[in-house]
């Protein structure tokens, strides 16, 4: 498994965190906050359209309108979409500055939720550029300032600690924080980190060399992430199984997969994803 496939398995699952700014119902909206609102709207909107540009644009105004008038809820959000759109872009540095704006802002009282969230994105961000001990430190942080009761991030964390141990060749350790991932996920109703942690045991399956179970692990997933329709997810489940298909000696299902792979980056706008989809399919060679 490349480092870029291993690793997207959890950027993907980053993206579900995008924060949102939203008005309490029944309260009044000042005209400052109601601008940084919009802004978040229509980042959102460009996000989702595949114009990464245009939403760092719109969360930047975002974000500066919230330090503007001190809204802590909308910083925090704005910093952590800001810093994943960045991430798409291969913009790490920028991604970490923008979360420092939270991670580094001792002096505004940040929900511990928020920090959480935020900690969470910075882990990421080091375990895609190999910096393990780093993002060690920061799920760690992470998982303190989320606590066990009631912390909505407990599975993401979970599945991100499986993601860290699987790059360090710790797979039974990734396998283990992947169905714990899993039980937190199922307990809490979160479909979304309950397809991540299928999809990491799937790869965890892939680097064990048992095909079936990784093909069985990721159709799960992938009919999940359909249902949500999450295309960058949809990717990575398709890649897998495709890589699943490859060892298991079935080249032709393995490069049927790939193709739809490459399909849906290249209708999501996903370059890099396309890319990586066409390299693997080359990698196939001819088929009889």
């Amino acid at each position: 498994m490349s480092q870029r496939a291993t690793l997207g398995l959890f950027v993907a699952a980053g993206l579900a965190l995008l924060a949102a700014c939203v008005q309490q119902p029944g309260k009044p909206i000042a005209a400052r906050a109601a601008e940084a609102i919009e802004a978040n709207r229509r980042a959102e909107l460009r996000f989702r359209s595949g114009d990464l540009e245009g939403a760092v644009q719109h969360y930047r105004e975002a974000l500066r309108i919230a330090q503007s008038i001190e809204d802590v809820e909308g910083i925090a959000a704005n910093a952590i979409n800001l810093s994943i759109a960045y991430q798409r872009l291969g913009k790490h540095a920028e991604a970490r500055a923008s979360l420092a704006s939270v991670l580094d802002h001792s002096r505004l009282n940040f929900p511990r939720a928020r920090l959480a969230q935020a900690a969470l994105r910075r882990a990421l961000l080091d375990l895609e550029q190999g910096r393990h001990a780093d993002a060690a430190a920061w799920l760690e942080q992470a998982a303190n300032w989320c606590g066990q009761q009631g912390c909505t991030l407990l599975a993401a964390i979970r599945n991100a600690e499986g993601l860290l141990a699987l790059a360090e060749g710790r797979t039974d350790a990734a396998a283990a924080s992947a169905r714990a991932a899993l039980e937190a996920s199922r307990g809490a109703g979160n479909r979304v980190e309950a397809a991540n942690a299928m999809r990491l045991l799937g790869n965890v399956a892939i680097r064990a060399g048992d095909a079936a179970a990784a093909l069985a692990m990721l159709a799960e997933a992938l009919a999940i992430d359909r249902e949500l329709a999450l295309p960058r997810k949809i990717y990575l489940d398709l890649v897998g199984l495709g890589r699943a298909s490859a060892q298991g000696g079935e080249r032709a299902r393995a490069r049927a997969y790939y193709e739809r792979a490459l399909a849906v980056s290249e209708a999501d706008r996903d370059a890099a994803g396309a890319a990586e989809a066409r390299d693997l399919i080359r990698g196939l060679g001819n088929i009889p």
